[in-house]
């Protein structure tokens, strides 16, 4: 397929990326997370296209990390399966573009969120749960731990950066953050004051939720990537938050409005 298709850019997304879960599937999540940008990497080689390869590393490698801002050097320290798997996915990219000279690169990306967020990571969750609260589907929201904070950007400027780190005339590595933190309370209180909501109301917190090994604070420092290729985040966090919850409202809305059309046409068909 590789070889038929031929494209001129692979861009490595793939993985089972929800850090809590791995904790329950660790041989599926390094299976996947890691072995799969493996067999990416030896196909690329086996079919000799001269692709330029991006692999999907993670802030997730430097876990409980020693140094704030984190950057390319920091040192890592992963706290969960899909951590280390994606530690194990960065070093083989390394590897093989040291080792038989691929256009290979990791970029190391700290939270970037859609609209489109699957709704098991925290971001989607609290916005969809502001969507479903607001129309009375739902009452309470039940999180893990409020304090972790995170470095919070917008997905599309991501996925620009992403594009930017294989159009230089040589392979690096690139770290791309907004270099702010919130943590997962400001972005409750956010969110629910989008659609004037005291969260206080709604909220509570379900140790279930916690992970097995936490990790309070990831922050990262751009300015390789501002300087090399010219890249930076525009959107603030606040924006972010707005976004995302008048994405859900309005997607929920239009689930709302479907099903009335749908029964009023079964009644008519009666």
């Amino acid at each position: 397929m590789l070889y038929r298709i031929r494209p001129d850019e692979i861009y490595h997304l793939g993985a089972q990326s929800h850090v809590r879960v791995s904790f329950d599937i660790p041989e599926y999540t390094g299976d996947i997370t890691a072995l799969g940008t493996t067999r990416l990497l030896h196909a690329i080689r086996e079919t000799g296209i001269p692709a330029r390869f991006y692999n999907a590393a993670s802030s997730e490698m430097f876990g409980q990390a020693h140094e704030y801002p984190q950057t390319e050097t920091t040192p890592f320290r992963p706290r969960s399966p899909y951590g280390c798997a994606k530690l194990y996915s960065y070093w083989m990219t390394v590897n093989a573009r040291e080792g038989y000279g691929p256009y290979a690169v990791n970029g190391i990306l700290f939270n970037h969120e859609p609209p489109r967020r699957g709704e098991f990571f925290v971001s989607r969750k609290i916005t969809w749960a502001v969507a479903r609260i607001l129309h009375a589907l739902q009452e309470k929201l039940y999180l893990g731990n409020l304090d972790g904070e995170r470095d919070w950007g917008y997905a599309p400027e991501f996925v620009e950066g992403m594009w930017k780190m294989l159009q230089q005339d040589e392979p690096e590595d690139f770290l791309l953050a907004t270099g702010e933190t919130h943590s997962v309370r400001e972005f409750v209180e956010r969110a629910f004051s989008e659609v004037g909501r005291d969260w206080r109301r709604h909220v509570e917190v379900d140790p279930q939720y916690y992970r097995r090994t936490e990790i309070d604070r990831l922050e990262g420092d751009s300015s390789k990537a501002r300087k090399k290729i010219g890249w930076a985040p525009l959107t603030k966090f606040r924006d972010l938050v707005k976004i995302m919850v008048e994405a859900d409202v309005q997607l929920l809305e239009d689930k709302l409005s479907g099903q009335i059309e749908r029964r009023m046409a079964m009644r008519g068909g009666d």
